[in-house]
């Protein structure tokens, strides 16, 4: 296995960083897209990522640090563009030698705002789609989602502040989608008192994208 680490000059000429783990002439790639503090060392994102280690897929991690200082000015107009710049400009360069053939997209609250962007690439056509507490209060995140046709799979706790009920139900209605709702957890998909319990909602979590994964 092979680590790659690159950056690309994103937004306003902000470096933007990136890691390719790849494998011997894999045709498989996922992609994960972390939010501003739930990076791809998180949870979620680490045990993810080894389930598709074991099923032979190259990962490209999008490591964009929207958590440092100089963003904190960005409203979320200026910080949405920045994230759709950034993307985009990571998948132009990580992506310009390769040839893959199967596509997974992970997204994490504002990765889902990537996800959104890049949805309707030629590449991305036929991925598979893994949305983490998805900001289902935003038009774009959302349009993106419910007007998709990829096969998705959709997380979300009724205690996130990201959480629309309407539009989860509509989400939750289409064939191509299997959108689950988790009980009193919040958009760091926890508890937020129970950290025992917590440790189920993972384990719940990845045993979803273990049976997703194909």
């Amino acid at each position: 296995m092979k680590e790659s680490k690159g950056s690309v000059e994103g937004y306003k000429n902000m470096s933007v960083p990136f890691t390719l783990v790849s494998k011997v002439d894999s045709k498989n790639l996922v992609v994960f897209l972390p939010g501003a503090a739930y990076t791809v060392q998180s949870p979620a994102f680490h045990y993810s990522q080894k389930i598709f280690l074991d099923k032979a897929f190259d990962v490209l991690q999008v490591n964009y640090r929207y958590n440092d200082k100089v963003y904190d000015e960005f409203t979320m107009e200026e910080l949405s563009e920045a994230i759709k710049f950034d993307i985009k400009t990571v998948l132009d360069e990580a992506l310009k030698d390769t040839s893959y053939e199967k596509f997974y997209l992970v997204g994490k609250s504002l990765g889902t705002i990537a996800m959104s962007s890049i949805i309707d690439r030629n590449m991305f056509k036929e991925a598979n789609t893994i949305w983490l507490t998805p900001l289902l209060h935003r038009d774009d995140v959302f349009a993106a989602m419910v007007n998709s046709e990829n096969r998705g799979l959709c997380i979300i706790g009724d205690n996130d502040r990201c959480y629309v009920k309407e539009r989860f139900n509509e989400l939750k209605a289409k064939p191509n989608i299997r959108a689950t709702l988790l009980p009193n957890v919040n958009h760091s998909l926890e508890y937020d008192h129970n950290m025992v319990e917590s440790i189920d909602v993972l384990k719940s979590l990845i045993n979803d994208i273990q049976e997703f994964v194909v």
